[in-house]
């Protein structure tokens, strides 16, 4: 057997580190809406006000950086934060082809009313842990966040391997004219 196919094959998902990294996922997000509660903004809204707001007239490409979140999603989470007023958006001036975001002024007070969500949520999930488990806990995950913020190859190959396995588009056939024989 393979190094490192056993674990998983003995524990099954509890041996597979992207399914727990999930499962905690989804733990973190369902406290932070618990403590935000089913009025406020997501966790991931406020991610992205948080990132806005700490950098004023951050293009979209700076706002993928700056919290992970893939580029049609983080898409898709700007145009309904644009509508519901969270943020403003307009041309970049150093660039003619970028948009760059801003904090409105609710957007501005929804991240001040969602930083208790946030804080209230890390502290509960943190708190399931000893003191000297949540130092490297943060510590492991911190290292994750850094080897991901290094591997744009890896994204970008990723990107490549998706648009390879999208089924090919039919050539229009051509129409045949017809034969002349006597000519």
């Amino acid at each position: 057997m393979a190094k490192g196919k056993g674990k998983i094959a003995r524990e099954g998902l509890n041996g597979s580190a992207t399914h727990l990294l999930h499962r905690a996922l989804q733990l973190a997000l369902d406290y932070h809406a618990e403590a935000a509660g089913p009025a406020a903004i997501t966790q991931r809204q406020f991610t992205v006000l948080s990132a806005a707001g700490k950098t004023e007239g951050m293009t979209q490409n700076g706002l993928v950086r700056a919290t992970g979140i893939d580029r049609s999603t983080l898409a898709d989470l700007v145009a309904r934060m644009l509508a519901k007023g969270l943020l403003e958006r307009e041309r970049s001036v150093t660039d003619a082809r970028a948009n760059t975001v801003r904090l409105s002024p609710a957007g501005r007070a929804a991240l001040q009313a969602g930083a208790g969500a946030a804080v209230s949520a890390d502290q509960r999930l943190l708190g399931l842990l000893t003191a000297k488990k949540r130092e490297t806990f943060l510590k492991t995950l911190a290292a994750l966040a850094a080897a991901a913020d290094r591997a744009p190859a890896g994204n970008a190959k990723r990107a490549k391997s998706v648009a390879k396995a999208k089924p090919a588009k039919k050539k229009k056939k051509k129409a045949k004219k017809p034969r002349n024989p006597g000519a």
